[in-house]
């Protein structure tokens, strides 16, 4: 891998980091459950994503 591509996979992994966290942050502040709901299926597709990138490494 090149080092050029190795700087993708590292944006690409800081990206599901922000937005696995982003989506934490939003779960605290929502009260409707059916949006806690969404929000948790974002977050478990983004950790998914953030596995399979790891997994590159």
């Amino acid at each position: 891998m090149t080092e050029k591509e190795l700087l993708y996979v590292e944006d690409a992994v800081n990206h599901e980091l922000y937005m696995i966290q982003l989506c934490t942050d939003i779960m605290d502040c929502l009260t409707d459950e059916e949006l806690v709901k969404n929000v948790k299926k974002m977050k478990t597709k983004h950790e998914s994503l953030l596995k399979k990138f790891l997994e590159i490494l």
